[in-house]
């Protein structure tokens, strides 16, 4: 996406924020598709769940040790000393075994937690790079990166805390009941009056709370995407001076998130005091009724000691939790965000057979694909790919292209291609020219099934690119644009793309072959050179020249060039052409042209106009016919000569 158009599509999100209400997700589904990483860590789990519950015991037992020195040794007006250091060192081992199962809990879960999240931003990783381009015009960058770090940190968080806090505070209260129960039923159950008035707390609580939290995870979210949008177009945002516009609805952004972060905050204070209260007032009543029974000589004290305490110690792992509610609401959005990521499926995608449109193929067409899948995963092991039924070689694909009766839109009612036709021989270089928004940039992109037609079939010596797997096509067809990619690492990595099958050798002489050579040689490290992102080191045709290197490297059997020389200087361009000249013999060749100088010794120059082909030729039959061509040809001309 270019930087103009993101900027814009982000001011359109602003209006669309404010108007559009968040669907409805899908929390109970998400949580399922949770279990299947979750099952196979059960034995973790299990004894993360034996851990607690030994450290659980030995924090509930101490008070009761307490009540028997109280009542046993104390009030009994018992002077046994040796009774009274035994439970001293049954305390200390207590409070030693709490803290060493705890240690062994903590770790463990710990372990699973960051394993099933490292696992998840594998796969969501993977998954939206298996996604068309299609998707990638939707959805922003802003948005994606939130996903794969905010909202796997959420996750991360979800482990760590929420469901520690599940396993221990949960059993915690569970096991207190079972404690006071067992000390004195009558005052236990004067306790259970607080479960419902808990559950109402946390029943009004919890619908506001999801809400609260979610519209700041939104908001940030947004904030994110626009930050990242801005950041790829801030040389655009700074030539047409767009500094303050961007900072003001930067603010506003900001200020939704700080409003929504406020609100979020006075609900947890709110939330977490109202229980403080009943806290206090739950001591107080029990102190009243139990007091009231040890004068009475009905409650012995040490009994009321020990109920005081788990009633502190009952409401201390609800305040956890209570604590931990923002975590949980984090993690339920971010997972449910998550599972909509992988519920996503690619609009291209490759055929199997079995599909109604595979069995609606030709037999040779079905054949010939088989063919290429072969070589495909034979030139991935590194050996000679060859089609065991029909003995295809991968040098045998001679890069007959057919364009046949094809029409295309982005959106409905709106064609870009309208019933187009065009046969490229084997080894021709077609030059493609046309106004903008003519379909030139449309017509590449669904050669290289970025895109599907919607009438028609595009075929590569006979074989529809549908039934082509998609690894196998873009092995086949190589794409330098018009802003070639680099990425961070050595001239060595950004040539072969991190293949290391691909020799050293391999690449330097393919550097060699295009011309690159004695540009990598002047720099400090030379083919070691660490380029920063996007390649920032170098100039435009550098980047270029690169780029062509990689085309040497990975041979493919059609060339397409969409716009390579747009943004060079002449002298630059006169590299580009060197080199185009060299990587597009032996290859079928597309070039896509502004400038017509690139393309003026092709062998046939197609205009296009509206997404239909209105003239072909060679450059003087184009000239001599006067039309389209000829009108561009003189305009180029006039803007040279002016």
């Amino acid at each position: 996406m270019r930087p103009a158009q993101a900027i814009h599509n982000w001011q359109m999100d602003q209006k669309a924020d404010v108007n559009q209400p968040e669907p409805k997700p899908q929390y109970v589904s998400a949580f399922r598709a949770m279990s299947g990483y979750i099952r196979p860590h059960l034995w973790g789990f299990t004894l993360v769940l034996c851990c607690t519950i030994i450290a659980i015991l030995s924090d509930l037992l101490q008070p009761y040790l307490m009540k028997i020195a109280i009542d046993d040794n104390l009030m009994a007006g018992k002077n046994d000393f040796s009774a009274l250091l035994i439970i001293c060192f049954v305390y200390l081992g207590l409070s030693l075994s709490s803290f060493v199962f705890s240690y062994i809990q903590n770790n463990v879960l710990q372990g699973i937690g960051q394993s099933i999240v490292s696992r998840i931003r594998k796969q969501l990783f993977g998954h939206i790079m298996k996604q068309s381009m299609g998707y990638f015009d939707r959805t922003s960058s802003g948005s994606l990166i939130t996903h794969v770090s905010s909202d796997t940190e959420a996750l991360n968080q979800f482990f760590n805390q929420v469901l520690l806090s599940l396993f221990r505070d949960g059993l915690t209260l569970v096991l207190i009941f079972v404690m006071m129960f067992r000390l004195d039923a009558t005052l236990a159950l004067y306790c259970l009056i607080l479960m419902p008035i808990i559950a109402v707390i946390a029943i009004a609580f919890r619908s506001f709370m999801r809400t609260t939290y979610q519209l700041a995870r939104t908001r940030l979210s947004r904030m994110v995407a626009f930050v990242a949008e801005n950041l790829s177009g801030m040389h655009l945002i700074q030539v047409f001076h767009q500094q303050k516009e961007q900072e003001k609805q930067f603010n506003e952004r900001n200020k939704l998130y700080f409003q929504a972060n406020l609100r979020e905050i006075r609900t947890n204070v709110l939330f977490g005091r109202t229980f403080d209260i009943l806290s206090n007032l739950s001591v107080a009543c029990i102190t009243w009724i139990g007091g009231s029974a040890v004068l009475g000589h009905h409650l012995e004290f040490g009994v009321l000691y020990a109920f005081i305490t788990y009633i502190r110690q009952f409401f201390q792992p609800i305040n956890t939790i209570t604590q931990q509610w923002n975590t949980l609401q984090s993690a339920t959005v971010a997972i449910t965000r998550i599972w909509t990521i992988f519920a996503t499926k690619p609009d291209i995608e490759d055929r199997v057979e079995g599909q109604d449109d595979v069995a609606a193929a030709s037999e040779s067409g079905k054949k010939k694909a088989n063919g290429l899948r072969q070589m495909t995963l034979a030139t991935a092991r590194g050996q000679e790919a060859v089609d065991e039924e029909n003995g295809l070689v991968l040098g045998d694909v001679k890069g007959d292209i057919a364009f046949e009766h094809i029409s295309f839109s982005y959106e409905e009612g709106i064609p870009i291609i309208r019933e187009l036709d065009l046969h490229i021989s084997p080894g021709e270089l077609i030059g493609v020219v046309g106004t903008t928004g003519a379909g030139k940039s449309s017509l590449i992109s669904l050669l290289c099934r970025f895109y599907d037609v919607q009438e028609g079939s595009i075929r590569i010596d006979g074989t529809d690119v549908r039934d082509i797997p998609q690894a196998t096509l873009h092995r086949l067809v190589g794409l330098v644009q018009q802003e070639p990619y680099l990425y961070s690492g050595s001239i060595i990595d950004n040539v072969r793309m991190f293949d290391e099958t691909i020799t050293r050798e391999e690449v330097i002489a393919a550097c060699e072959f295009v011309g690159a050579d004695a540009i990598v040689q002047k720099l400090p490290e030379g083919y070691d050179t660490k380029l920063s992102e996007r390649g920032s080191g170098l100039s435009a045709g550098e980047r270029q020249l690169i780029s062509f290197a990689r085309i040497i490297v990975f041979k493919p059997k059609v060339l397409i060039l969409d716009e390579a020389s747009a943004n060079l200087d002449s002298q630059t361009e006169q590299l580009i052409q060197n080199a185009l000249n060299v990587v597009s013999q032996q290859r079928t060749t597309i070039v896509i042209a502004h400038r017509l100088s690139t393309i003026m010794q092709a062998d046939r120059i197609i205009v296009m106009s509206r997404g239909q082909i209105v003239e072909q030729g060679n450059h003087h039959e184009l000239i001599e016919l006067g039309g389209q061509y000829r009108e561009l040809y003189e305009h180029s001309q006039g803007q040279i000569a002016g």
